[in-house]
């Protein structure tokens, strides 16, 4: 009997061991939660997306493509047709696709200013930030490029560093909007596709892109060198466009969409083949609201 006693408490002192290690664990699992009350495994809430894939308003700024210069009479700007913010049907702009045409209306605003280059986009943007827009859009540094002579063109470490100073602006007054940058078009494909066109080259000789649109029959090599100079350039400043807005986590780049865009002859302008027409708008529109309201960018 006494044994039997000593292999009975033996026995207990093993048991009690081993309840007393699993009130020291995950009773009920490793991955499982703990019981009510003890914070263990609570479920956590879900986290707020960086993007919002449906901002409720847009601000828009740039240049001459945003305010739809030359898409409805020659030399002129028609914002109504702008790819960002027009009330367009035939366009379907951004913020229509994004707010719908009545909320549109009111909560869309459009400070690109035709002939503008990147030095002037930290002034738009200040401008812009006072109506505190959920969404910017930017498109801007064609004029860069677009000068008198290639060595006009604004220098790359000058571009970054303007385009780097607007996005401060924006931040220091948003720092929560959110930033989608159109990248620059390919200008030498446009200047292919217009310059089958006589009025479109009597159009360019009143100092439309000279770089890249003067002496637009000139095939020599010269001529072609310097178109592949102003290409160039504009690549360079794509590639500013893609770094800067990959180091804010609230900015979206179209990934090189516009550049690629292959714009047809029903894409531009039937006054100066340069420029989108009301369909290239749409175009623009499109790449647009893809880039937004994609899942990841």
């Amino acid at each position: 009997m006494r044994k039997t006693g000593h292999r009975s408490l033996a026995v207990l002192a093993v048991l009690s061991a081993a309840v007393l290690g699993l009130t020291g664990c995950d009773a009920v699992g490793g991955n499982a939660p703990g019981p009510a009350g003890t914070g263990t495994g609570r479920v956590k809430p879900t986290p707020t997306p960086v993007w919002d894939r449906s901002p409720e308003s847009v601000a828009a700024v740039g240049d001459s493509i945003t305010r739809g210069f030359d898409a409805c009479s020659v030399l002129s700007d028609c914002p109504e047709v702008s790819w960002a913010t027009g009330s367009s049907e035939q366009v379907d702009s951004l913020a229509v696709r994004l707010l719908g045409e009545r909320e549109a209306a009111a909560r869309s605003w459009n400070y690109a200013v035709t002939g503008a280059r990147m030095g002037d986009l930290a002034g738009q943007m200040a401008q812009a930030a006072l109506r505190r827009p959920e969404l910017v859009t930017v498109m801007a540094g064609a004029n860069d490029a677009c000068r008198a002579t290639t060595a006009a063109m604004t220098p790359v470490t000058d571009f970054r560093a303007q385009f780097e100073e607007a996005m401060r602006t924006l931040r220091g007054a948003l720092p929560k909007a959110q930033v989608y940058v159109a990248s620059v078009p390919d200008l030498k494909r446009l200047w292919s596709q217009g310059r089958t066109s006589a009025l479109g080259k009597q159009v360019w000789q009143l100092g439309v892109c000279p770089s890249m649109l003067g002496d637009p029959d000139a095939l020599d090599a010269a001529a072609t060198q310097r178109r592949e100079t102003v290409r160039k350039r504009v690549e360079d400043y794509n590639t500013v466009l893609k770094d800067v807005c990959a180091e804010d986590r609230r900015c979206r780049f179209d990934g090189g969409a516009v550049y690629a865009y292959r714009f047809g002859t029903q894409q531009l302008s039937r006054w100066d083949w340069f420029h989108p027409s009301i369909d290239g708008q749409a175009r623009l529109a499109e790449i647009a609201y893809r880039t937004v309201t994609a899942k990841s960018g």
